[in-house]
């Protein structure tokens, strides 16, 4: 059997499997015809998948592609995972996102974020609740909702303009904005295939103005939109490696696309230029006072120091070691944010699991792998170009052994 056609039988069983769970299939645009309409019980699936992974470990590759070999090794074996879970397999939530995004969130020692914790306290105006004073304090740079789309809509079209100075683009490639409720996410990148993405951002909370940039690099430039397009492009339709064609949300592809989505927003947007560009152009067009935006930044790095917070809350939730209100006041303090605003986050990691991990961790593994490869800002975009292009698990970054 060659990788050809297996990589056809993946497609089809994780098509498959999508008709069990409606968020697994994030992204297909492969042949129509390998859609089923109708569903094929779990135990078939999974023996399946048992004699795909066999199959796949018996398949000699030719000599470029032991990366994509391995690549839909490790992902079948994903599959594999997430099958057993539909039929009622539990994990711990470190064995789950192991065995779905090949990586295991690191310890926390309470004390390190409690010194965290104190350094917030000294700055953040006010006294009393240091959740009710950052509360307070963020309110003067939320972008009034009448002023989003105008705010949003120049965040992406810079991280556009940055992002082709790096990175060839489709022609026409291009992306749809839409402004939804009632989700569990902050934003959505639907990407629908040929270029064309449609992104989606949740104004259930207010968006502060830092998030105009993290929210249009991580979702369109150089973030999901340009990472499904260049996949598309260079595996797809010129390799016509089809494994490619479908994105499996649980599997370990997000841990990249999250975390190079996250990591293409400093990438993009170095500090010095961002702070410029945020406090000349996009503070102005949302009516914001830029008075206070020096302390505002030194909170948002001090912040960053907690951002594992979120992966030890949900760990211990999903472990069953806290109840659900312990979970929600343990966001509220390290997040320093609201009671609805840390129920929203618990909803996100009840829907999702160890997912989790993909945004924080995934950033730091992409970031090591980019930068321990490069010794120029256009270094590391050629890296993290690559990287897009010929996608690599956490295990495979950290091996480094297929360049």
């Amino acid at each position: 059997m060659t990788l050809d056609y297996l990589s056809e039988e993946y497609v089809k069983i994780t098509l498959a499997i999508g008709l069990h769970n409606e968020y697994y299939i994030d992204a297909f645009y492969g042949p129509k015809e390998w859609k089923l309409s109708k569903k094929e019980d779990l135990e078939s699936l999974e023996k399946k998948t048992d004699v795909l992974i066999e199959n796949i470990k018996n398949c000699s590759e030719k000599e470029d592609e032991k990366l994509r070999k391995d690549f839909l090794l490790i992902h079948s074996k994903a599959v594999k995972t997430f099958v057993s879970q539909l039929r009622g397999t539990v994990l711990s939530f470190d064995e789950e996102s192991l065995a779905l995004y090949d990586a295991v969130s690191p310890k926390l020692d309470e004390k390190v974020l409690e010194s965290h914790l104190k350094e917030l306290d000294k700055i953040i105006p006010g006294s009393g609740d240091l959740s009710q004073r950052m509360t307070s304090f963020m309110a003067d740079f939320i972008i009034p909702r009448d002023k989003l789309d105008v705010v949003f809509s120049a965040a992406i079209n810079e991280s556009r303009k940055v992002t082709k100075k790096y990175i060839p683009l489709a022609k026409n490639e291009n992306f749809e904005i839409q402004y939804v409720k009632d989700q569990v996410w902050s934003a959505y990148n639907w990407y629908k295939g040929n270029n064309y993405s449609v992104i989606e951002l949740n104004t259930d909370f207010p968006l502060q103005i830092n998030r105009a940039i993290d929210l249009a690099a991580h979702e369109a430039y150089p973030g999901h939109h340009v990472f499904n397009s260049l996949m598309e492009k260079h595996l797809v339709n010129e390799k016509k490696w089809m494994e490619y064609s479908v994105y499996t949300l649980y599997s370990p592809l997000s841990l990249l696309a999250e975390g190079s989505a996250n990591y293409g927003i400093e990438l993009a947007f170095p500090k010095e230029s961002r702070l410029d560009f945020e406090i000349n152009i996009l503070f102005p067009l949302a009516g914001l006072d830029s008075s206070k935006a020096k302390l505002y930044y030194e909170i948002q790095d001090l912040m960053k120091n907690l951002s594992y917070a979120g992966n030890k809350v949900a760990q211990e939730y999903l472990d069953k070691q806290i109840s659900k209100e312990k979970a929600i006041e343990d966001l509220m303090k390290y997040s320093l944010t609201s009671k609805a605003k840390a129920t929203q986050r618990l909803a996100f990691i009840e829907a999702n699991r160890s997912y989790v991990i993909n945004y924080n961790l995934g950033e730091d593994l992409v970031r090591s792998y980019v930068e321990s490869k490069s010794n120029s800002y256009d270094e590391k975009w050629a890296v993290f170009t690559q990287l897009l292009k010929n996608p690599k698990t956490a295990s495979m970054m950290k091996e480094d052994k297929y360049d």
